[in-house]
């Protein structure tokens, strides 16, 4: 039988012949699941024989993972704040940049009495957190993609965020009332972009990552009404492609925004952009 060790160095060169980076920290994942156990414990296994019983589905999803089946579908949830969400096809896999919008806007100093709003919440990672953190606001999640939702509501109830409300709506269409907050990680993708990307990327929906020739025709809608919706002195936080800050933040100062700060990630791109609506 082959020991823990042997089944990773194994895994990761086949997993490295067929193009998939991070080779070894992708088979890592793989044999912790199948273990049942973190990524770090498996390190105090390194001896352990693995059973056939156990081999064998690592097989299938190691076969999967070459084929370009996401790491994240295959465990089927992804780390986010410290909380664990559902993760598959139904929505967009969160990416880090996204965690580091949540983080920066809970480092903010915010009423107690907010209505917050999530647009296009996909698989609902920032709604939920910001709820998850913020137990006395009302948040609302809202996605044009019947699907996303009903992976947002698993992921809610998961959380037992169930005062959490989840509303199917293009845009601002389905929605009452105005906000005391919005964020939104909206598709930004341009459509020329789709040839060269990723095979990971194939198995997230189109309708959450491509919007246009470059990548803003959503954004544009979605500025004007969001400035409508806010109330006097509320707030919008956005994530943006690599090369749009510059064009966000007209389109955030023709809307009548003001207070436009461009965030940067931890890579140094400009991909947060918040702005308020005059008092």
């Amino acid at each position: 039988m082959k020991t823990v060790l042997e089944t990773i160095d194994g895994g990761t060169g086949y997993l490295e012949k067929r193009g998939i980076e991070d080779a070894r920290r992708n088979m890592q994942w793989l044999v912790a699941h199948q273990l049942g156990c973190t990524r770090m414990e498996i390190y105090t296994q390194f001896d352990r024989p693995m059973t056939e019983a156990e081999l064998a589905p690592l097989r299938e999803s190691l076969r999967r993972r070459g084929e370009g089946i996401p790491l994240q579908h295959l465990l089927g949830t992804v780390s986010f704040l410290d909380h664990e969400f559902k993760c598959d096809g139904r929505a967009l896999i969160p990416r880090p940049e996204t965690e580091e919008l949540a983080e920066w806007i809970l480092s903010w100093e915010l009423p107690d009495d907010l209505k917050v709003l999530d647009m296009g919440c996909g698989s609902g990672v920032l709604g939920l957190s910001l709820a998850a953190a913020h137990p006395e606001w009302q948040v609302t999640l809202a996605d044009a993609s019947a699907e996303a939702l009903s992976l947002s509501r698993e992921n809610a109830r998961a959380l037992g965020l169930d005062r959490v409300q989840l509303i199917e709506s293009d845009l601002f269409s389905k929605l009452d009332g105005s906000f005391g907050g919005i964020v939104a990680n909206l598709p930004y993708v341009p459509e020329g972009d789709r040839a060269g990307m990723s095979k990971e990327l194939e198995h997230d929906p189109d309708l959450a990552l491509f919007s246009g020739a470059d990548g803003l025709d959503l954004i544009r809608r979605f500025i004007p009404e969001a400035f409508e919706k806010l109330l006097p002195g509320g707030w919008l936080a956005l994530e943006i492609g690599h090369d749009q800050a510059g064009e966000v933040s007209k389109l955030l100062g023709s809307a009548g925004f003001n207070d436009i700060t461009i965030k940067s990630d931890l890579s140094g791109i400009e991909r947060f952009p918040a702005a308020r609506k005059p008092s």
